[in-house]
């Protein structure tokens, strides 16, 4: 069975998840604004979960119609085929819904009649007269633009984000899949660049970036709330995870280093990073001044502390500096990624960058300033320990 899948991202990333998913062979790719469509089969959906580094979540769509009336909604909705997807004891919760420049503006109510037009279809269908809502779950998603309304149900259900390694802390300054999208951007060589983060904090951008050079699907170790739907055959999961598995490299050589002033962060990003499988990234405690390299080129991708990870203004400005004078003294012919909240970032830093993204960090506007340097010779004969 063929189905169209929207694979979510970030605002600013949507050009990385379209390659990522062209790069996993997906048909009929359509960029749009922080969401790419595509067409596949089954194995292609567990796919898309295990392998996609920059997406927030895959749904299934499973409709798309115009409604301006409730009346029309609710009509609309109860024609789809739900019975495919939602077995008779199956949750399937509504939760997830938004609404832009169209007449049914109030999400609540929209989430209701959808509800009750998914109910009463379902009980048609399976000739019963209540819905147990006990087994597994199957959570609906509305979309409306522009009076058109989409409907798709979550293949992923914790966000994709969520990569299993993570085990010593709830939350990182930086998500998963940003840290991934940047590193994605760079286009980091695994085995011709030296990546160096010299605020890695709980290692966030080291993990990717070294899950990348292993070619290690970042869902590999992780299971999806699809996995216990119906709908989708048992073999195509496990065809999709063989593929994976088979997929790492087992010995590729590769040079990432981390530093950070802060020796909780380090501790914890030591534990990530064996939690990850990663031992051959090294990092170690260091202040921004103190941070060197012995090699001539590479790339430097990094989040500075900003906002809430930094007490004032005037200091963040004053690391910025700091920053920028390390930088273009110490690795001249560098590329430098950096993303920053800073909207004077570029002088404090002391030169203007050759080009920015505007991106978002949980909700906070952010730039992607990018550095580029002079084109890398190989450093592979040089690697040595110690960055």
């Amino acid at each position: 069975m063929r189905v169209t899948c929207i694979a979510s991202t970030t605002m600013g990333f949507e050009s990385v998840l379209g390659n990522e998913l062209k790069q996993l062979g997906m048909d009929d790719v359509k960029v749009m604004n922080t969401k790419v469509e595509f067409k596949g089969d089954w194995v292609d959906v567990c796919r898309a979960n295990i392998w996609l580094r920059s997406a927030g979540r895959v749904y299934i769509k499973c409709a798309e119609f115009k409604a301006t009336t409730f009346d029309e909604l609710y009509e609309k909705t109860r024609e789809i085929n739900w019975e495919n997807w939602i077995q008779k004891e199956d949750q399937f919760p509504v939760a997830n819904a938004s609404s832009r420049k169209s007449a049914l503006f109030s999400k609540s109510d929209c989430q209701a009649i959808v509800k009750k037009a998914i109910v009463d279809r379902l009980k048609a269908k399976h000739r019963i007269t209540f819905l147990a809502e006990r087994a597994a779950k199957v959570p609906i998603r509305i979309q409306i633009e522009n009076d058109i309304v989409i409907l798709s149900i979550d293949s992923s259900g914790e966000g994709l984000n969520k990569r299993g390694y993570r085990a010593h802390m709830s939350k990182a300054p930086l998500r998963e899949t940003l840290a991934a999208g940047i590193v994605l951007l760079s286009r980091w060589r695994p085995e011709e660049d030296v990546l160096l983060d010299p605020f890695c904090g709980t290692g966030t951008l080291l993990i990717e970036a070294g899950l990348m050079a292993k070619n290690c699907a970042p869902g590999i170790n992780r299971s999806f709330s699809s996995e216990q739907w119906a709908a989708i055959p048992k073999s195509a999961w496990q065809s999709a995870r063989e593929e994976a598995k088979s997929a790492v490299k087992q010995s590729v050589k590769y040079r990432i280093y981390g530093s950070d002033h802060d020796p909780k962060a380090i501790s914890i990003a030591q534990k990530n990073i064996e939690l990850a499988g990663l031992n051959d990234i090294f990092i170690q405690k260091r202040d921004i001044k103190e941070v060197a390299s012995r090699f001539d080129k590479g790339r430097i991708i990094t989040n500075p502390p900003y906002g809430e990870r930094i007490q004032t203004v005037q200091e963040a400005e004053i690391l910025i500096q700091q920053m920028g004078n390390v930088f273009l003294s110490r690795f001249p012919q560098w590329s430098y990624y950096i993303l920053s909240a800073h909207e004077s970032f570029e002088n404090l830093f002391g030169k203007s960058a050759t080009k920015n993204r505007k991106l978002y960090n949980g909700g906070l506007k952010c730039w992607l300033y990018q550095y580029y340097g002079s084109p890398a010779k190989s450093t592979h004969d040089r690697y040595k320990r110690g960055g």
